[in-house]
């Protein structure tokens, strides 16, 4: 759950509530606290409440109630510039009038800085995203992913401690997106910086974070690493919004410390780990990954719970397949296996038996 712990933060939220129209809540109750050096993803779906935490740090917006802290201090009532954080939009937001090194130059001469001084830094943020021959080039002159490279520079330029980006990889291709992730990460590790980073984007949260925090409902669901996140969900919403997942509808039938049995809607009784569940005769959904579900009966791991199922569709995607089966009356139950040279290649019709370990079996809320 959501840490509220502020001891040693470097961002705090304080039990932080945003309203627009004095009724409805868009930020419920957050408490939430970020380590220096930490990079930190706000991931959820549109109307989440994750761009209003952000533009509430960044000072665009103001909190109806709580307290926001940096560094110790809570900056509430500080103005946007005055907060000294660096910011990356989606929009790249640059000046298409100035130059690149103007558009570099401009923070440092709101800051009072020298000339020289300027000079030296814009040169070493434009080196840091590997363009420095571009600074006499107007932004109109650059591609997409150019261009964000110069956004990236300028939010970088004054030496931040805290820089914020919402949606920066948006309007990039798959491709590039995926380069300017790895580099993004990169450059915040390197040089330390306090990273919140705003996504819809799952992969991009998987693959760039130190945590990530999924909101829902002004609400953040739950709040971990990338690989428990993905590996032990919370509640449904979390294992259906993060990553490729399997669901079975049933009702607890037994509960016995870390095992509980379900029997599901066609009559099936299976093992599955009591995660978001707390009485018996209560709805469940069941969650299973697709890649934690085999049909090699020689693969079977001893304890694996097996199932009867029907091959609707088996797609080769290169380095694995994808099969979707008719499973306990669920069309959509996905399982995903390795292309390895041992791997059973199925038909659509064909009636198999497949299997999963009961630990890798979630019984969430329904």
């Amino acid at each position: 759950m959501p840490d509220g712990s502020t001891s040693d933060a470097f961002v705090a939220f304080e039990r932080v509530q945003k309203s627009y129209d004095g009724e409805n809540l868009v930020v419920k109750d957050l408490n939430l606290s970020l380590p220096k050096g930490e990079f930190l993803t706000m991931l959820g779906p549109s109307g989440s409440g994750k761009t209003t935490c952000l533009m509430m740090l960044a000072g665009f917006e103001t909190a109806t109630h709580g307290e926001i802290l940096l560094d110790g201090r809570p900056i509430n009532n500080i103005p946007p510039h005055k907060r000294g954080i660096g910011m990356v939009f989606q929009n790249y937001a640059l000046f298409p009038h100035m130059t690149v090194a103007e558009n570099l130059s401009f923070p440092l001469e709101v800051r009072k800085m020298g000339k020289s001084e300027r000079e030296e830094k814009v040169k070493r943020a434009l080196d840091m995203v590997q363009m420095g021959a571009f600074g006499g080039r107007r932004p109109a002159q650059l591609s997409g992913g150019q261009q964000q490279r110069i956004a990236l520079a300028r939010a970088l330029v004054f030496e931040p401690e805290l820089v914020l980006m919402d949606e920066p990889l948006g309007a990039l291709d798959k491709q590039l997106r995926e380069h300017m992730q790895f580099e993004i990460t990169r450059l915040a590790h390197e040089l330390g910086i306090t990273t919140v980073y705003v996504t819809h984007d799952q992969t991009e949260a998987l693959t760039m974070s130190d945590r990530v925090a999924v909101f829902d409902d002004g609400r953040i669901q739950q709040l971990d690493p990338p690989d428990t996140l993905y590996e032990e969900p919370q509640n449904s919403f979390v294992a259906q919004f993060i990553g490729e997942n399997n669901t079975l509808e049933g009702v607890v039938q037994e509960i016995n410390g870390d095992k509980c049995l379900v029997r599901l809607d066609d009559g099936e009784v299976i093992d599955a780990k009591p995660i978001n569940v707390s009485q018996v005769g209560e709805r469940t959904r069941v969650s299973i990954r697709p890649e934690r579900v085999e049909f090699n009966k020689e693969r079977l791991q001893e304890g694996a719970h097996t199932l009867k199922a029907e091959v609707l569709e088996f797609i080769y995607m290169g380095d694995i397949f994808r099969t979707r089966l008719r499973v306990a009356g669920n069309d959509e139950f996905v399982v995903k296996t390795r292309n390895a040279p041992d791997q059973v290649r199925l038909k659509p019709g064909e009636q198999i038996e497949i299997g999963w370990l009961p630990e890798d079996c979630r019984a969430l809320d329904a």
